[in-house]
């Protein structure tokens, strides 16, 4: 069985090439963008010719269909789940509690109960993340433009806190020669974003179901280009998540500049918080993460108002920069590497277009609209920054950020001041945690494309990508500590990975259009090729003018991981062929096999009832009561081992499969029909895409039926021949004991199958 069919989130795949009039939303709640691809793979000609054979051979062999359904000591239909329309979340929420299958909700899910240990870890768990969310669908929170535009702009608006100060710690060099480009170079950055803004416009209507630089380069360019965009955007998240911090323990540190010693500690400490928060399924969304962004455009709307009507009173005469000494000369090479690192202003100017399906209808066209209001204060904020800059006569200094020091010039020290820094710290943490939403769903893609481990496919107990944010909150530690939390050092390594990525999906887009030719195409064609080509000339920028000082690091880090993704595709590819079904090899029981019906439980004064749980009281082998449950997720190889082996025990047997979808479930109908339906068949449907929580839902179901019976899960398990190859393939065995140790007898056993 594979972990999980997780919701797809701000890259999803759906609804590409789909016309600009044609858009359709429903108004139940929906998953964040169209639904997963099937993930029974289609059989073909000679697989389903090899299928029937070995269904024939089973013939031959196994007792009659009949048989081995009489043979069935529980009723397989155990009930269903809800369809997806009817799965409505909360009023103030965004998960949903459902049905168990025809049950309460068990105690299975509870993970690691059991042994002392085991509950402690349970208890601890619990405290710092929350109760398992047993039974519960992820139903989307359909956002008014209102809200939207504060949550999903948080990652753009914020980046002006470090933006302008980026672009002048560079002219500075050149002492009071240099900072006379600044102005120049913002407007070059100002035209840049409306140019960008304008082209993801078009990605927009080109995906309106969601169109991240992944899934737009790999549409577009093919598997090599979007894993090199998928290589950008995952260092994007990871810079967001330590620039972020940085930038708002900077923000701290110069209202309290007692903490500047133990900034790096108090970084760290915050992306602890950020990674339980996100453990816990803590969503960006509703009024309450709405807020920082709001107060940060209201304050720096304010500190631009009062510098402006200061600078009124004096004519609009700059104020003097103060004696700088320059340690080089003013160039060309100078004025692109300020250009390079004062772009990284625009960071996150591509996630309302990853979102669309998060509005309310019409989603496209609101997303439209919401990102027009991103842009305008996005332009207006960083223009206003750095017109402030030039009238006030401000410079980078190492114990006081740029924005900080205007504060101080407009509001003094008094609480506009306190609330400048306040806000601009929220934001910048707010920021921080869209990263936490983004990374773990790009992995989620990769690894459903078998190019990332699929443990990074599964969700946890709160319906979160746990690893994923494991390894985000990990890797971005590493980096903030290593760089010892100073901004201006890890500015050069994000302008990299950003520009990378809309590079990438840019010129996808461009293929787009010139492939589709729909309505209007010319003039999108444009919009998105001189997207694609300013944001290829400062990701070349960046990459030459600050090679030395960074840079590198990124572009090696883009290469290993090109290298890492393939490799690891081409692992999977390799099992996938072991998997196949071969004539020369086929899987069935070995003799003569009939199932041996299972007795019913004692009756009579004394036995225990139905209902009851069983004290696991056997002593001897003709008291212990048999059922064999064997979850496939396809009829491949090592499935066909599995069938075969808890047939040959000629106990009663009973596959189970659960599908994510009707496509699914009706694929694999067919081929199991196709191999002639030999053993009782039972398919779960499950709306939230996920297998292994409804399938421990269905065993929980099958003991409560029949709690004297000894029921022996057998998974067929790929072992491998390399120990590097383990962590590609996930151990479901194990979390199905640990899941269901507090169940007595339930047996989980696995069918090797070498690779």
């Amino acid at each position: 069985m594979t972990d999980t069919q997780g919701p797809q989130g701000d890259e999803g795949r759906g609804g590409r090439d789909r016309p600009r009039d044609q858009p359709q939303d429903r108004d139940q709640p929906q998953a964040d963008t169209a639904p997963a691809p099937l993930s029974v793979p289609k059989l073909d000609a000679e697989q389903s010719s090899t299928l029937r054979l070995i269904g024939q051979e089973w013939e031959r062999v196994s007792a009659t269909p009949d048989a081995w359904r009489r043979a069935l000591p529980v009723d397989p239909d155990t009930g269903s789940y809800p369809e997806p329309a009817q799965i409505v979340p909360a009023r103030f929420g965004r998960f949903v509690e459902v049905p168990e299958l025809n049950a309460p909700p068990p105690k299975a899910v509870d993970s690691e109960m059991g042994a002392p240990l085991g509950r402690f870890g349970a208890f601890v768990r619990r405290v710092l993340l929350g109760a398992p969310l047993r039974s519960t669908a992820i139903a989307s929170e359909r956002m008014r433009k209102l809200i939207a535009l504060p949550v999903l702009s948080a990652d753009a608006l914020s980046s002006v806190a470090y933006g302008p100060e980026a672009l002048l710690a560079v002219l500075v060099l050149a002492g009071t020669a240099g900072l006379a480009y600044s102005v120049p170079v913002a407007g070059a950055i100002v035209f840049l974003m409306l140019a960008v803004g304008l082209s993801y416009r078009q990605t927009i209507r080109a995906y309106p179901h969601g169109g991240g630089s992944y899934i737009v380069a790999t549409d577009n360019l093919g598997r090599v280009p979007g894993l090199v965009a998928a290589a950008g955007l995952m260092t994007d998240y990871i810079l967001t998540v330590a620039v972020s911090v940085s930038s708002g323990m900077a923000a701290v540190t110069s209202a309290v500049p007692g903490l500047a010693d133990d900034a790096v500690l108090i970084g760290v400490l915050v992306i602890a918080v950020l990674l339980a928060g996100n453990l816990r399924g803590v969503r960006q969304a509703g009024a309450l993460f709405a807020a920082p962004t709001y107060a940060f455009v209201i304050a720096i709307t304010a500190l631009v108002a009062v510098g402006v009507y200061d600078a009124a009173g004096r004519d609009f005469e700059p104020v003097p920069t103060p004696p700088l000494h320059a340690v080089e000369g003013v160039g060309l090479l100078l004025v692109m590497r300020s250009f390079a690192s004062g772009s990284t202003a625009m960071t996150g100017i591509e996630a309302i277009s990853n979102a669309v399906p998060a509005f309310k209808p019409v989603a496209w066209r609101n997303a439209r609209t919401t990102l027009s209001w991103m842009i305008g204060l996005l332009i207006a904020l960083f223009a206003g920054t750095m017109a402030m800059v030039y009238l006030e006569g401000v410079v980078p200094q190492s114990r006081e950020t740029v924005l900080s020091q205007l504060a101080h010039r407009s509001f003094g020290s008094g609480p506009l001041y306190l609330f400048t820094q306040a806000a601009t710290a929220l934001v910048l943490l707010l920021a921080a945690n869209t990263a936490y939403n983004d990374f773990p769903r790009v992995l989620y893609l990769l690894a459903r494309d078998n190019h990332a481990p699929r443990i990074f496919l599964r969700l946890g107990d709160r319906l979160a990508f746990s690893n994923g944010i494991i390894l985000l909150s990990v890797t971005a530690v590493c980096v903030y500590v290593a760089f010892d939390g100073k901004t201006a050092s890890l500015i050069p390594l994000y302008a990299v990975g950003v520009f990378l990525a809309f590079t990438l999906s840019q010129s996808g887009m461009v293929m787009h259009w010139w492939r589709k030719r729909d309505r209007h195409w010319r003039k999108s064609l444009c919009f998105n090729a001189t997207g694609a080509l300013l944001s290829a000339v400062v990701f070349i920028t960046a990459g030459i003018t600050k090679f030395t000082e960074g840079a590198w690091l990124a572009i090696l880090t883009v290469a290993l991981f090109l290298l890492v993704t393939t490799r690891i595709r081409r692992h999977y590819e390799k099992v996938g062929q072991a998997l196949r079904l071969h004539p020369q090899t086929i899987e069935i029981p070995s003799g003569t096999i009939t199932p041996q019906p299972c007795p019913e439980p004692p009756a009579g004064p004394g036995a225990p009832s139905a209902g009851a749980e069983d004290s696991e009281a056997e002593d001897s082998p003709q008291e212990i009561r048999h059922l064999s449950v064997v979850p496939i997720d396809s009829l491949q190889q090592a499935s066909m081992r599995a069938l075969a082996y808890a047939a040959s025990l000629q106990q009663p047997v009973l596959a189970l499969h659960v599908s994510p979808s009707d496509e699914d479930a009706e694929r694999f109908r067919e081929a199991w029909s196709l191999w002639g339906d030999h053993l009782p068949l039972r398919i779960v449907l499950s709306p939230y895409r996920a297998t292994v929580a409804p399938l421990i839902s269905y065993l929980t179901s099958l003991h409560r039926q029949r709690p004297d019976l000894t029921i022996t899960v057998i998974l067929p398990e790929i072992v491998e021949r390399h120990w590097w190859h383990r962590p590609l393939h996930s151990p479901l065995a194990g979390r199905l004991r640990r899941a269901l140790r507090s169940l007595p007898k339930i047996v989980v056993t696995t069918v090797p199958f070498h690779v």
